[in-house]
């Protein structure tokens, strides 16, 4: 591929202006118009338009030249069909990269086309700009075909369970430090003289900051690859766990937890979305299981270690000096295993190694075309997530599910100290054992949600490779279930602590745990497969309101247990539980007709 762009590059030799006047003028762009291949089915027969259409360069280049330089629509057309692959259109994996690649490039930020402007600064020795290559095609770098083994779902098992470990690492630091604060809100309460409500804002501005960073992380990832976010915001967010832990007042102890969550937001955003790069439809449901399980159990087991190293001689700052030294290793691992796993950076990459090697300077990739401006970045990036929120029925609905879900996993984190601590009397440290109950559940329902992979996998093979991202809903319907009934069992059972034994109520963390994981994962699954190309603003958007709600039931799930009692409040949620079980039900039966109409789910019939 180098050779051959080294030598068309001969052939464009700028020429150089004897005359001694400067010319400013800068040469546009070929301005073309395009005219597409038809669509092409997956047998590779004409198709009417069941995929997005797409030019094979194997073929024709199906390009004509517009007299009309001013025409900057048809030139805007022209870049948007630059997709140099030649591609093989009976291989279906290879025909759905090439959509996505044409997807990225249509819809994310910088695809904009916008004229050239006036340069009042010359070129130099009195000479004029040099003109554009007729071609600008070939010196756009792209993958050796659907077996490239640079392309991140091609990488050896290796290479990509070592990155999948290292961010699974990271996601479950960050998972840890929003809950291992909560034991310590009582000695908060004592040293700074306030109410229990203001000592738990430590945890619910934590929790919030999870709720903004991603409508930061989430874009950026998208624009500069996955590794950079997550390198420079688990170094900050170590920083400020290091700072909560010195802190000598109260507001600096909040402020830095808001930003310690905000910036620790970049793995719960990016993780995801560095996962579907790396794995296909065969492994994708299980590599998101790991994430999902690091998300949900990291803050289950986080209180039962920090209430033995609060109530020991160590004291409630090395909750955040043990949160400060694992961030910092998770930093290290981070920026020294991690590989780039977003295809289009990964093309960066390699046009700036054939750069170097090559020595032609004209050899690029798309992604470096794009031309960014602080408006464009707030309006197709930062407010992406927070649009297709408000207009997309399955990601708003299915988020609200899981923001209740994750809600109630925050708010556990209240109830089961006023169940065990208060009501059976145990020791603080030992009251927080029961939360082991949850952790042992959620291990069950991730092994309920990988035991369906084979299944949906027979079932993607049978529908000729193309996801069915409904199939990843059942589990979420069984999950449904157990957590209902677990709300219910905790909650009536905890209240009768005279009559009913301590591993009654423990043991209904097997049925909330179940639930909570298998929903919460599935959903993540069914996202990502039903927004693709933009999975990383979906699960941006998701994660916004989800931790919105976990951010705020800790605040009033004490008073909610103390003021109803425990079996009325559990109740309450119960109820709740029970009018959002339809959700999963319907999507599986109504979720690809919502599909079809939807402005940024691709179309995968």
């Amino acid at each position: 591929m180098a050779s051959g762009v080294s030598e068309k590059a001969g052939d464009h030799t700028p020429p150089v202006n004897q005359s001694s006047s400067i010319n400013t003028q800068v040469p546009r762009r070929p301005s073309r118009s395009v005219s597409y291949a038809s669509t092409v089915s997956r047998n590779g027969a004409v198709n009417g338009g069941a995929l997005p259409r797409l030019r094979q360069r194997s073929t024709t280049q199906q390009l004509s030249t517009v007299d009309n330089d001013d025409d900057d629509s048809s030139a805007r057309d022209y870049y948007l069909a630059r997709i140099p692959t030649v591609y093989n259109a009976s291989d279906e994996d290879e025909l759905q990269r090439v959509i996505t690649a044409k997807s990225i490039h249509q819809e994310t930020v910088g695809q904009q086309v916008k004229p050239a402007a006036p340069l009042v600064v010359p070129f130099g020795r009195g000479r004029s700009y040099p003109p554009m290559p007729p071609d600008i095609d070939i010196y756009l770098v792209d993958f050796d075909g659907v077996k490239d083994p640079m392309h991140p779902q091609n990488w050896h098992i290796r290479q990509k369970v070592t990155v999948m470990v290292v961010l699974g690492f990271a996601t479950f630091v960050v998972a840890w430090g929003s809950s291992i604060f909560s034991p310590t809100t009582t000695t908060i309460q004592e040293i700074y003289g306030v109410g229990h409500v203001v000592a738990t804002l430590a945890i619910s501005l934590y929790v919030l900051g999870f709720a903004s960073g991603p409508l930061l992380w989430g874009p950026c990832s998208e624009l500069y690859g996955r590794k950079l976010p997550v390198v420079i915001s688990m170094f900050i967010f170590a920083i400020f766990h290091l700072a909560v832990a010195r802190a000598h007042d109260l507001q600096t102890i909040m402020i830095c937890r808001f930003f310690a969550g905000f910036f620790g937001a970049s793995c719960l955003a990016v993780v995801p979305a560095a996962f579907a790069d790396m794995f296909g439809n065969k492994t994708r449901g299980t590599a998101i299981a790991i994430f999902s399980a690091n998300v949900f159990t990291a803050p289950i087991i986080a209180p039962v270690v920090g209430s033995f190293i609060v109530n020991s001689y160590l004291g409630w700052r090395w909750t955040e000096y043990l949160t400060c030294i694992m961030a910092f290793c998770a930093f290290i691992l981070v920026a020294l295993f991690m590989k780039e796993t977003f295809a289009p950076q990964v093309l960066v990459d390699k046009a700036e190694y054939l750069r170097r090697t090559t020595g032609n300077w004209c050899i690029r990739a798309q992604q470096e075309e794009r031309v960014l401006d602080f408006e464009e970045l707030v309006e197709r990036n930062v407010s992406r997530p927070i649009r297709m929120l408000i207009t997309e029925p399955i990601l708003a609905l299915v988020s609200i599910y899981t923001a209740f879900i994750y809600g109630i996993l925050y708010l556990l984190l209240e109830a089961y100290p006023i169940i065990f601590y208060e009501g059976y009397g145990m020791e603080a440290s030992i009251s927080s054992l029961p939360y082991l109950g949850l952790a042992i559940g959620q291990t069950l329902g991730c092994i309920l949600v990988i035991s369906f992979e084979p299944m949906t996998y027979r079932r993607v093979l049978a529908n000729g490779g193309r996801v069915i991202p409904e199939l990843r809903l059942i589990p979420c319907i069984i999950g449904s279930l157990f957590f209902t009934a677990g709300l219910f069992w905790l909650t009536w059972t905890g209240a009768y602590h005279q009559s009913v034994p301590w591993i009654v109520p423990t043991l209904s963390g097997l049925f909330t745990g179940i639930g909570l994981i298998s929903i919460f994962l599935t959903a993540l699954n069914y996202i990502i497969e039903s927004y693709l190309v933009f999975a990383a603003s979906a699960v941006a958007a998701n994660t916004f309101i989800r931790s919105a709600f976990g951010a705020a039931f800790p605040l009033f799930g004490t008073a909610l247990f103390h003021n109803l009692h425990t079996q009325w409040a559990g109740t309450l949620l119960g109820c709740l539980a029970m009018i959002l079980l339809p959700v999963p039900v319907l999507f599986y039966a109504y979720g690809a007709r919502l599909r079809k109409v939807s402005k940024y789910a691709p179309d995968l019939s």
